[in-house]
């Protein structure tokens, strides 16, 4: 049987909280990694998994800036310090191609968005290429067949898409090379549906979520859809954090900071539309979470309350049941699940 285990980024704290997770959705802390050597990570700590599952990456957002390796036990799930890399600067978004070769980060304050070889340890090798983007990079990934990789720009309203060539490691600007959204929008985060046909894009300063038809061949975004991550009776300012889709893609989540909540949605699996499903209280500034890979539970950490909830994700409504809370190390805000079987 498969085994479960939840990696929480703490950023205050300079640790990685491990917690192995029970058929039930029970957790239990078995480790926290410390970062040797490292005094302060930054704003935040972003977590990467390698497809193959044996190497955890995590960035370091202080000088020196580092993409520090892991390597994840395949009996237990704990983490033992492989070695450190470097990166381009302070980055806000980490992922890994899905060859398992290259990482790509994405700075918020240093405006650009850069591409790292993966050595054979798992360790990140010097930068290959470093991009300038538009104001705020803030996430950076590839498309789910490897051949394109887009970057968010949160202060200049456009998604950037770039050809990716895997082989040799190289990006460059696609035709056409910039999706703009709506100004103030501020687009953050975005996921793939499984499916491949469909991406969904929150934005942060406006709270909404987009739903766009992704065309594989050429990479092209295509607006469907536009909701709100907002709950009902919303008043302040908005602040979008995450984004995830269950692994069937029939269920979408988003947090919000203002209000500390979390917004489900059921996806149209044909048209690739959403529909509200409704909002529910989470940790405070929930700035990260994720779904496990049954599809079955959701972890949500709070930066300001250093702890991590665990909801059911009703199979028939998609609706999220809370389990229970624990405590993690100090401003968590970045959850990786994997399953070792």
């Amino acid at each position: 049987m498969a085994e479960t285990f939840a990696y929480v980024g703490n950023a205050d704290s300079n640790d990685i909280s491990v917690f192995k997770m029970s058929e039930s959705g029970e957790m239990t802390l078995v480790q926290t990694a410390a970062f040797k050597g490292i005094e302060k990570p930054g704003s935040s700590t972003p977590l990467a998994i390698t497809p193959d599952h044996r190497v955890l990456i995590a960035g370091i957002r202080s000088q020196p800036y580092l993409a520090v390796s892991f390597a994840i036990d395949p009996k237990t799930g704990q983490l033992g310090h492989l070695g450190n890399g470097p990166l381009a600067d302070s980055m806000a978004h980490i992922a890994i191609d899905r060859s398992g070769k290259y990482l790509f980060s994405a700075s918020y304050g240093g405006n650009k968005v850069a591409l790292n070889p993966l050595l054979g340890t798992g360790v990140a090798g010097e930068p290959k290429q470093v991009i300038p983007t538009g104001l705020n990079a803030h996430a950076f990934l590839p498309s789910p067949d490897n051949r394109f990789a887009f970057a968010t720009n949160l202060g200049s309203d456009q998604v950037l898409a770039f050809a990716f060539e895997a082989t040799t490691g190289t990006l460059t600007p696609n035709d056409p090379p910039a999706h703009k959204v709506p100004e103030k929008s501020g687009p953050r985060h975005f996921v793939f549906h499984p499916g491949g046909k469909f991406v969904y894009l929150l934005h942060e300063l406006n709270g909404d979520v987009a739903a766009f038809s992704y065309e594989a061949k050429s990479g092209a975004w295509n607006e469907i859809q536009r909701t709100t991550a907002l709950p009902e009776g919303f008043s302040g300012k908005p602040w979008g954090a995450d984004i995830h889709i269950t692994p069937d893609g029939r269920f979408l989540y988003a947090s919000e900071r203002t209000t500390s909540t979390l917004t489900a949605y059921k996806v149209d699996g044909s048209s690739g539309k959403l529909t509200t499903i409704g909002s529910v209280p989470t940790e405070k500034q929930p700035r990260g979470f994720q779904v496990d890979p049954s599809g079955r539970y959701l972890a949500a950490v709070g930066e300001l309350s250093d702890s991590m909830t665990v909801y059911t994700i009703d199979q028939g409504s998609g609706a999220l049941a809370k389990l229970k809370s624990y405590p993690t190390g100090k401003k968590p805000n970045w959850v990786e699940f994997l399953s070792l079987p």
